[in-house]
């Protein structure tokens, strides 16, 4: 019964839509463009992009920073100690798994489903 309905619902959302032609199309399209060009929506947009660019600085800042962090720590920790039980280790629970300051260990098997 939901396909059906679906159907029928495309249906007749395409013949109403087609009766109405360009002519609604043209009317919507322009009245959609009236408020787009008005000056409190335009107000409001300008606002949104700014906050936006900000908070995209801010939080790109933040990645930049991490990043460098993990890898002076990563590279320091592969370096300056020979095993993996330092602070990098401790900090970066996977600095052993993948071989960083330490051996690769093979992963357990897993249980079939």
């Amino acid at each position: 019964m939901g396909k059906l309905s679906f159907f029928v619902g495309a249906g007749l959302g395409y013949v109403l839509g087609a009766r109405a032609g360009r002519q609604q199309f043209e009317k919507i399209k322009s009245a959609s463009q009236q408020v787009w060009d008005n000056p409190r929506v335009q107000s409001s947009v300008h606002k949104v992009e700014e906050k936006v660019s900000e908070v995209a600085k801010d939080k790109a800042s933040a990645v930049t920073d991490k990043v460098t962090d993990t890898v002076k720590s990563r590279m320091g920790g592969s370096s300056g100690s020979s095993g993996s039980s330092g602070s990098s280790g401790s900090s970066n629970g996977d600095a052993s798994q993948t071989g960083v300051g330490g051996s690769m260990r093979p992963t357990p098997p897993q249980p079939e489903l």
